[in-house]
């Protein structure tokens, strides 16, 4: 099939940026988005042009580094899927497509559709871990009780791979569904309940130090989480963070 790409260009974060228009031919519907946009780089080279400048790594929907918005969606037309996921069999020929990179004030352009996410490292950072005895008396994990219910949705909600869908697909650019997905990974467990006071404030505290916006309920985020995760999870981080700050204030 026979393209016509329109690609957000931009050289560093101090650049304005705009979209520029290439054209692509013979591309075929088994390829993926990511083949296609090699095939697009390799073009450029040899043009003696500049190659489009985009993050991935797997190509197996597990990094969640692919993060392109596509046709005004982040990863695509395609439900439940990564960047890398998505074939070209999703458009037909002669389509027109737009491709941009995640918008988000917490999320700033590097280079062309490349941003910074390292705010969700921060996150992370702040809270996002257990205390864990490594002294060589390690109690098997295996002989402490879960529920099976909770073991599945605390499963569910580690299966976020910090994507930044969620981000760019909510109006305010909240961060509250990944959050919520990395307090609910160990709030539904026993391990996680040494730091639960602490990880509800700090991962929260931090979401907001790094200008993410509110949560407004659309649901948007859950749309386009290309995990399924749930908003949920967002309700259980509201009861975490208000159960922690009831506590601390006592």
């Amino acid at each position: 099939m026979d393209l016509k790409l329109k690609v957000w260009r931009q050289k560093n974060a101090d650049d304005k940026g705009g979209l520029v228009e290439y054209q692509l031919n013979d591309i075929e519907g088994h390829m993926s988005f990511l083949e296609m946009m090699d095939i697009l780089n390799e073009q450029l080279i040899s043009e003696g042009q500049e190659p489009v400048s985009f993050d991935h790594d797997c190509r197996e929907g597990i990094c969640g580094s692919c993060s392109m918005h596509i046709n005004g969606e982040p990863h695509g037309p395609d439900g439940g899927t990564t960047t890398c996921q998505l074939h070209m069999r999703s458009f037909k020929d002669g389509d027109t497509i737009y491709i941009e990179p995640f918008r988000a004030k917490a999320f700033p352009v590097i280079k062309d559709l490349v941003v910074d996410r390292t705010a969700f490292d921060r996150i992370q950072h702040a809270g996002g871990y257990i205390s864990v005895n490594t002294s060589g008396n390690t109690q098997d994990a295996n002989s402490i009780p879960v529920p099976k219910v909770n073991a599945d949705k605390a499963f569910d909600a580690a299966t976020c791979i910090g994507c930044g869908a969620c981000v760019a697909a909510c109006k305010n650019a909240s961060a509250m569904l990944f959050v919520s997905a990395k307090v609910s990974q160990f709030a539904l467990l026993p391990q996680g309940e040494v730091e639960a006071q602490d990880r509800a404030l700090n991962m929260v505290k931090q979401m907001d130090a790094e200008g993410f916006g509110n949560c407004t309920n659309t649901g948007a985020c859950e749309a386009e989480c290309p995990k399924g995760i749930s908003l949920e999870n967002i309700a259980r981080l509201n009861r975490e963070y208000l159960s922690a700050s009831v506590t601390a204030d006592k």
